[in-house]
């Protein structure tokens, strides 16, 4: 059977105030005319806790659907103040009054009398930033005021909370020779500072976001320090020549001639060559022979912990910018995209899989560890301004090389089957084809982005950085 309460709240739902006073002034009448013992006297006795209970029943929907919408009111202005304060950058005075323009907007309940709202914000490195909107509000009652209780105070509260996910963005840009056409290096050194300045704006505190930046030609430089490291691999290096520039090791130095098909010769290895000479520059790993379609080391991130994964050191003579490090020393970062010169061909893969390489908590830059009380995002912008012209195995340097593109392909199925997002965009001044490696490697259709002017670089990379800060604060 349904018990007592059941059947009133059914009975207040089903019927209006004035139906249930007219139904009991007619069972008062009743009552009223019988001459049988002291039905009267009973029923008088307890009329007055039957009515008090039963207006309770109504007085108490009336708050709670008051109660109701005060708390959609206040989630919605809850989001709205923390949009604009995700920095903690307002007085406790000011997150208040924003608090309570926004809640007035929403909130439009006339039986509800003196609403007030509270704001408070806080950043812990636990809990990341958060505010913390209370309400409170009266109703005036129709029936419990009989038993004493004229209004009905209540109240609720909203939290939004962010800053609980931090950042981690890897920069792989282009220094080819070509990025000096058209103002291409100089609109991306500004654009690559305006992200930096971007991305730390939405720090709270030094980690919340780490930036690296690995300029690429046809190799990267990984820096002259990791010389006694153990990592690299010396076999195919001279300080006499490049692999990448038509040169083999071989029992002499002979640069490149008319004489030898324009194919010189070096004598290779540390025996031939003082370690102090090394310019830090890299090329593709990877065996004597050319890869093919499966992952293999220049695809990888495999630490270089075995022969078959160290470095090979290349004396390329268009060896980039050091790599920076995750970092987030701005100024630093900075400097290292000022020096930034444009020369060699390209080879995206490797930039690529090295700004992959320096998000990974490993050798050979071991990435700041990661803290368990957070959640942590990771992406990698790669800019390039024309297709792939060469790799160690590959391509000329001065025309679009099909296997390059390929090898890419695997690179980027790796990176994204890590859950790294990636942005891809392509400068295109000069009427090239778009590139189907760069559309591919994007963990997106809109993560793709095709320019056809140097200025646009710098609109691209704040429309990223834009997405990037929402990627962090997301919860």
């Amino acid at each position: 059977m349904p018990n007592l309460r059941d059947m009133i709240q059914s009975w207040v739902t089903d019927m209006s105030v004035a139906s249930i006073l007219a139904r009991l002034r007619k069972s008062a009448d009743g009552f009223g005319r019988a001459n049988d013992g002291n039905i009267a006297v009973i029923f008088a006795i307890a009329l007055l806790p039957i009515l008090t209970f039963i207006g309770a029943a109504i007085d108490y929907s009336r708050a709670n659907s008051a109660r109701t919408s005060m708390q959609a009111a206040l989630d919605s202005a809850a989001l709205m103040v923390s949009k604009d304060d995700s920095a903690g950058n307002l007085s406790a005075a000011s997150l208040t009054s924003k608090a309570q323009a926004y809640f007035n907007a929403l909130y439009n309940n006339t039986e509800v009398t003196g609403v007030n709202v509270t704001a408070s914000y806080s950043n812990t490195a636990a809990a990341g930033a958060r505010i913390v909107l209370t309400a409170s509000g009266t109703i005036a009652t129709d029936f419990m005021k009989i038993a004493g209780m004229p209004t009905m105070n209540f109240g609720t509260t909203s939290t939004t909370a962010w800053g609980t996910t931090k950042l981690r963005v890897a920069l792989a840009l282009d220094n080819t020779g070509s990025m000096a056409d058209d103002g291409k290096i100089t609109a991306l050194i500004t654009a690559s500072k305006n992200l930096i300045d971007q991305l730390s704006a939405s720090a709270a505190v030094n980690g919340d976001v780490y930036i690296s930046v690995v300029p690429f030609a046809n190799v990267v430089n990984i820096g002259t320090s990791f010389v006694n490291s153990g990592y690299i691999d010396w076999s195919q290096w001279s300080t006499h020549g490049s692999i990448e520039e038509n040169y083999s090791c071989g029992s002499s130095n002979q640069a490149p001639s008319w004489q030898n098909g324009y194919n010189g010769t070096m004598k290779c290895g540390t025996a031939n060559n003082s370690t102090n000479n090394w310019n830090g520059c890299v090329m593709d790993r990877g065996t004597s022979t050319p890869p093919g379609t499966a992952s293999g080391p220049d695809v990888l991130i495999t630490p270089p912990t075995t022969a078959a994964n160290y470095y090979p050191a290349d004396q390329s003579s268009y060896c980039p910018t050091v790599i920076s490090p995750l970092s987030y020393n701005w100024s630093n970062l900075k400097s290292s995209i000022d020096a930034m010169t444009p020369s060699g061909g390209t080879n995206q893969p490797v930039g690529l899989v090295w700004a992959w390489q320096t998000l990974q908590q490993s050798a050979p830059f071991n990435a700041p560890a990661e803290d368990p009380n957070y959640t942590y995002k990771k992406a990698i912008i790669l800019l390039s301004d024309g297709l792939n012209t060469m790799d160690r195995w590959y391509g000329t340097g001065s025309s679009w090389s099909s296997n390059v593109d390929d090898r890419q392909k695997l690179l980027c199925d790796n990176i994204k089957a890590a859950g790294v997002t990636l942005y891809t965009i392509q400068v295109n001044t000069g009427g090239d084809p778009t590139s189907s490696v760069l559309q591919y490697c994007a963990s997106s259709t809109s993560n793709f982005f095709m320019l056809t002017s140097a200025s646009q670089v710098i609109s691209t990379f704040n429309s990223i950085g834009t997405s990037l800060s929402k990627l962090r604060i997301a919860k």
